[in-house]
């Protein structure tokens, strides 16, 4: 299998990252909302813990929409997919830092964070516009924790609906792509 077939087939059963970036989109404003309404900690928590759930739950919405999320074998961009998946977590911990020495910096490091995991997607789905998701992440995470103290969930709750908006579009590139072919 070649790289350009090993895109269309990633963007094909993931739907051009849509269900990934959906139930990204919806733990981003449920952890903003626990940081509004609950408590930050708590908001905080939810990012944390419900990250580990986003790969589950994005095969689950992908298998409710009658997807089967599951790669040919022979993709040879199977495992770089994982080891993007991968990167978030780990840099969690520069997140918690940068949190302890700083709470409001929680969710524009997340958000930088994010952002930067986004930029192979580039490559793996073939898609150029998850560039702009990137650079939209990582520098609104950049104007928010340097530039704008807006306080604690006020970024997060850009970046739900940043992620909302990149999923639909995704979902949109992907149905054009599909309907020429």
């Amino acid at each position: 299998m070649n790289i350009r077939d090993a895109q269309y087939e990633i963007r094909s059963v993931f739907l051009g990252g849509f269900a990934g970036q959906l139930v990204s989109s919806v733990l981003w404003l449920c952890s903003s909302g626990m940081s509004t309404w609950v408590s930050p900690k708590y908001g905080m928590a939810t990012l944390f813990l419900g990250g580990i759930l986003i790969f589950p739950l994005t095969q689950l919405t992908l298998r409710m929409m009658g997807k089967n999320p599951v790669l040919n074998q022979e993709n040879p961009l199977n495992q770089l997919a994982t080891q993007i998946a991968f990167t978030v977590p780990i840099n969690f911990l520069l997140v918690g830092a940068a949190t302890l020495y700083h709470p409001d910096w929680f969710y524009p490091a997340a958000m930088v964070v994010v952002g930067a995991h986004y930029l192979p997607f580039c490559f793996l789905y073939g898609m150029w516009e998850f560039s702009v998701l990137a650079a939209l992440l990582v520098g609104g995470g950049v104007l928010f924790g340097l530039y704008l103290p807006v306080g604690l969930s006020a970024p997060g709750w850009v970046t739900g609906f940043v992620l909302l908006l990149a999923a639909g579009m995704g979902l949109l590139i992907v149905r054009r792509e599909q309907k020429r072919c």
